[in-house]
């Protein structure tokens, strides 16, 4: 099962890359705001239905742009499937992208192939058996202190995402850590992890096609993977943290309260830091609160700095972390 995953990688590799070599008279649709697809989108997934169904009619599909329209509705193994992870790289040149397939039986990945094609680069591994790089075994890091690692993480870029929740939560993670990076493929991240290139990972807003893979791949080159809140059955939850044990441990306790799954209070504490923004953002920028006007004197249409506490900074804009 595994060759034949690999083997519907390649194929849609050489789709991808086949379009890198003049991406700019690719077309392109819109699913959403900065929600793109391609038609080497399609094609690619066409390609890995057409080779995963000869070898295996009667197993399920599920792929980021057909669903489950494919494959038997019923079976106990399904193939997890995306493509192009990466398409708004893809689309601009920006050569950090992939091809990501998991083979789930009864619900648990059992298979996985990550396939980067502008490098050649196959990430594979099967449950039980260890997770490979070219044929060469792969460890996760072995960093234990959080200030000494390189995450990886994902931009929310979609209508609706929380993105004040997520600024105040990569600044407490960029506090914590050597540095971050942003490559924008989640499937390609957890490979990295994997292979010990990064030490962590986390993201919001992931889909069960963006992780499936790379879940797999994480676990058997040693490393952990669940949700903000540390539950290792996160794949329908949006949020995804990844790393070596003690890395993904320290992870967990700096964005657990950023989980949807958090305590009444975790989520409390959140909400108030985001109200108390603005103010603190007035103090880091060294402003000082002008004094206070005497109690008898009138209120005048002269502008006046907001102080922290004020009704009035509530309101203000929030500004950018």
């Amino acid at each position: 099962m595994l060759n034949v995953a690999i083997k519907a990688a390649r194929a849609a590799g050489a789709i991808i890359n086949r379009a890198a070599l003049d991406v700019e008279s690719v077309r392109i649709s819109v699913k959403q705001t900065n929600d793109f697809v391609t038609e080497i989108d399609q094609a690619a997934e066409a390609a890995i239905i057409e080779t995963l169904l000869t070898a295996y009619p009667g197993h399920g599909i599920l792929a980021e742009e057909s669903g489950s329209e494919h494959g038997a509705k019923d079976s106990d193994f399904v193939w997890i499937i995306d493509p192009l992870d990466g398409t708004t790289n893809f689309i601009h040149g920006f050569p950090v992208y992939c091809v990501s397939i998991a083979l789930a039986v009864k619900g648990k990945v059992e298979q996985a192939v990550v396939y980067d094609p502008t490098r050649n680069d196959i990430f594979c591994a099967t449950k039980g058996r260890g997770a490979y790089m070219n044929d060469r075994r792969i460890r996760v890091a072995k960093r234990t202190r959080l200030q000494e690692c390189l995450i990886s993480t994902g931009f929310p870029y979609r209508p609706g995402d929380k993105l004040k929740s997520y600024l105040n939560m990569l600044g407490e993670v960029m506090s914590q850590c050597a540095g971050v990076r942003r490559p924008g493929a989640a499937a390609l991240d957890l490979a990295y992890v994997a292979a010990g290139f990064s030490d962590g990972f986390f993201e919001t807003g992931l889909k069960p096609w963006d992780v499936a893979a790379g879940s797999l791949l994480v676990t058997e080159a040693g490393g952990l993977i669940g949700n903000f809140t540390g539950e290792a059955d996160f794949m329908d939850h949006s949020e995804c943290v990844a790393g070596n044990p003690r890395i993904y441990g320290q992870m967990v306790a700096t964005l657990g309260k950023y989980s949807k799954f958090a305590g009444v209070g975790d989520k409390a504490a959140v909400r108030q830091a985001l109200k108390d923004e603005p103010a603190q953002a007035e103090s880091e920028d060294g402003a000082e609160p002008a004094p206070a006007p005497a109690a008898a004197e009138k209120p005048t249409l002269k502008a006046k700095r907001i102080k922290a506490g004020d009704s009035a900074a509530t309101k203000a804009p929030d500004a950018p972390f």
